[in-house]
């Protein structure tokens, strides 16, 4: 059985910087699909960052490309959300999500989820 381990969330002010970190245990990340959500109160769950299962190709939402990378560590079997500038309008649960057929910010397609840890960005 698969699981997800997230940390590396907190409360940081606005232009500060975190690094989620999503540890795997039972399978291998780089044979998934990898993917970044993130749901602030009151919203839906969206999808921020992902990485392709076939082609290990990345991309990001139009709100968060060049603030964020999205990477993964083959011997940790760890994935990574580096973020920086971070804005007030990024605060949100973040989650971190694996699955063997996951398509991008198709949430039905994954199959492992983690926790969530929380990202508060003050003005």
């Amino acid at each position: 059985e698969g699981e997800l381990v997230e940390s590396g969330g907190g409360l940081v002010q606005a232009g500060g910087s975190l690094t989620l970190s999503c540890t795997a245990s039972g399978f291998t990340v780089d044979d998934y699909g990898i993917g970044w959500f993130r749901q602030a109160p009151g919203k839906d769950r969206e999808g921020v960052s992902c990485i392709m299962r076939t082609d290990r190709r990345t991309f990001y939402a139009d709100s968060v490309k060049g603030r964020f990378t999205i990477s993964s560590d083959n011997v940790k079997n760890t994935v990574y959300l580096q973020m920086n500038d971070l804005k007030p309008e990024d605060t949100a649960v973040y989650y971190c999500a694996a699955g063997a057929s996951g398509l991008g910010y198709v949430q039905s397609t994954y199959d492992y989820w983690g926790q969530g840890t929380q990202v508060t960005v003050s003005s």
